[in-house]
């Protein structure tokens, strides 16, 4: 699996809410860069289990659909008369 990747914007809102979330939560205060690392931490050892569990959910809406697809194939299906 490549390493998912998150854009600047969306990495700096994310430290923002830990940084928030420990300091209202915990009463822990952290800078940015410590929320930078905790952040790593968390996409890397936590990410890929939410990842993997997003493919999953993924995948069986792609078959439910893939389901309802052939159905309405046979529905148009013409008889063959020999």
């Amino acid at each position: 699996m490549s390493k998912i990747e998150l854009e600047k914007p969306v990495r700096d809102a994310l430290v923002r809410v830990l940084s928030r979330y420990l300091k209202d939560e915990l009463d822990v205060e952290i800078g940015g860069m410590d929320g930078l690392l905790l952040l790593d931490f968390i996409s890397e050892k936590l990410g890929p289990h939410y990842y993997n569990q997003g493919l999953a959910d993924a995948q069986v809406i792609v078959a439910k659909k893939l389901e309802q697809i052939t159905e309405a194939i046979y529905e148009i299906e013409k008889p063959v008369r020999i």
